[in-house]
């Protein structure tokens, strides 16, 4: 593959969905250093845990060879009938998030899932929902989705706001695992007429068709 751009053999590496605020782009292994330091300021609150797995409270060395695996098991497992996006969340250049994409037998179903965290020192400003509304984006306007679905313990306060706020609908709740017991979700699902009477003009996605094949599974 002489004279080919670095990467051309896994064309997400080229995906960049970009809005005013920020940059979406999927992590590289050149992006490890900062995330370990972004998880390492903190997440959430000591008192609250707002993820099913609390990945958050494990020791640090453990914890930054774990978010390195979870990087790298989401490509090695990538087949266009089950994909996860892990995307990295960039505001001038700065590493302060993550969006994920997620979908099982998109092709047919047209509808994903999302999740996301971002640095405590981030918060607050409105970056969680600008960085929800560019992986909508994507899926909606690039990807051709009929609807996306997320979910967030109930005192997930942010969380749920920012799903109210780009146009979720509640839609149901669920029990899942909390530490060492369970807790209470509230379950929301964007339909694609109401993501389309909100659509943004103002977002950009780059190098898509590239890797489209890698979203969509043959028909058959």
């Amino acid at each position: 593959m002489a004279g080919e751009e670095p990467y051309a053999f896994w064309p997400l590496f080229s995906l960049v969905v970009r809005t005013p605020r920020l940059e979406l782009r999927l992590l590289r292994e050149d992006d490890c250093a900062a995330l370990v330091e972004l998880i390492d300021g903190g997440i959430h609150d000591p008192g609250m845990m707002p993820f099913w797995v609390p990945w958050t409270e494990v020791e640090p060395r453990q914890r930054a060879r774990e978010a390195a695996q979870w990087m790298w098991r989401h490509r090695a497992n990538w087949s266009a009938d089950n994909w996860t996006l892990t995307s990295g969340v960039f505001v001038d250049g700065r590493l302060v998030g993550v969006q994920d994409l997620e979908a099982e037998y998109f092709r047919a179903v047209r509808s994903v899932g999302t999740g996301s965290w971002l640095g405590l020192a981030h918060q607050g400003q409105g970056i969680g929902r600008e960085m929800r509304e560019a992986i909508l984006h994507l899926a909606f306007a690039g990807l051709g989705a009929q609807e996306a679905l997320s979910g967030a313990f109930e005192d997930n306060v942010s969380s749920l706001a920012t799903s109210r706020a780009v146009g979720y609908e509640e839609n149901g709740e669920a029990r899942n695992r909390r530490r060492d017991g369970s807790g209470r979700t509230i379950r929301f699902r964007l339909g694609r007429d109401r993501w389309e009477q909100r659509r943004r003009s103002d977002i950009e996605i780059l190098g898509l068709e590239e890797c489209l094949d890698m979203f969509l599974s043959p028909p058959g």
